[in-house]
């Protein structure tokens, strides 16, 4: 039975749920590498990630190295002797780094590989309307997300998540998961397995204000797909033309109703039965429940509408 000395890298929330299994299942974790302090709110204070505050917490030594690739980085690695790396959501790692130690260096992904590669896996499985998706861990080598799988576990995805709820799910699955994966290479249980390419490959490219954009002119699925795969965050934006201005509306919440309608794609008015904004769309109807102006907190319809008013005119764009 191998003694493992584990090194963790991580950063945001999500790689704190799967630390937390890891010290609650009593690992051997020698260390956290996580992303350096950096200033944030208005009087732009230095924040610590995630990661290190739970860290920290922990009694865990934290290193924050700007280049993975330093003599002083390189020196940590030498001092700590990890054999075995686990990285969550963290950045690229160099040869030097991801094959120092002996057992390897593994990366939990959330998705089911060699589906979703890329930055924002959660997001772009509810925005093609995945009905299942789920977590794999595999060993991390020259390429992104291409490595040779140890273990994957599967989940639904439910009508009613969006990607606060399905990270969250995600994280705790990602946790047992990793925890399992470790112990089977402490114990030598397990088989590293090639990703089987194919042309029918989605991948996950990272979100941009470019491919957030509502475009009104698809289906009532299609629509709601994608404004759940962006919210909370970074959230779905649709332009909204109110007489001879243009504004960027953020959009959190909708409903549709599929039904054959002849109205112009875009064209919107309030729905006081349903409390909503109704958009028109090629195949029914899209009902914004929460949304946002520029400016403005985000807000139901309902309370939008009561303080600034709806005319029949605005057209969506």
């Amino acid at each position: 039975m191998n003694t493992l000395r584990i090194l963790f890298m991580g950063t945001p929330e999500f790689a704190v749920g799967i630390l937390k299994q890891m010290n609650n299942a009593k690992l051997n974790i020698v260390g956290v590498v996580t992303a350096t302090d950096k200033p944030a709110g208005r009087g732009k204070k230095l924040h610590s990630s995630a990661v290190k505050q739970y860290a920290i917490c922990q009694n865990m030594e934290v290193l924050q190295p700007t280049n993975l690739k330093s003599e002083e980085f390189q020196a940590d690695l030498k001092r700590l002797k990890p054999n075995l790396i686990v990285v969550v959501a963290f950045r690229m790692l160099p040869k030097v780094v991801w094959s120092f130690p002996d057992y390897g260096t593994f990366n939990l992904h959330a998705s089911l590989l060699p589906q979703y590669r890329g930055a924002a896996p959660i997001n772009w499985a509810i925005i093609n309307g995945e009905t299942k998706t789920g977590v794999t861990t595999f060993f991390i080598d020259k390429d992104i997300d291409t490595g040779k799988i140890i273990d994957s576990k599967e989940i639904c995805i439910s009508q009613e998540d969006n990607v606060e709820s399905l990270h969250d799910k995600l994280m705790d699955l990602g946790g047992e998961l990793v925890v399992e994966s470790i112990l089977k290479i402490k114990n030598n249980s397990y088989t590293a397995t090639v990703q089987k390419e194919n042309t029918n490959l989605k991948f996950a490219p990272k979100l941009t204000k470019d491919n957030t954009k509502v475009h009104w002119n698809t289906s009532t699925e299609d629509i709601s797909n994608f404004i759940r795969g962006l919210t909370p965050f970074p959230t779905a934006w649709a332009q909204l033309k109110i007489e001879d201005k243009i504004q960027n509306i953020k959009i959190f919440k909708v409903s549709v109703d599929k039904k054959e309608t002849s109205q112009l794609v875009g064209k919107s008015c309030y729905d006081k039965e349903r409390k909503s904004i109704a958009v028109y769309v090629k195949d029914g109807v899209v009902y914004i429940e929460e949304l946002q102006f520029p400016g403005k907190k985000r807000m139901s319809a309902q309370a939008l509408v009561n303080g600034l008013g709806w005319k029949e005119d605005y057209i969506f764009i």
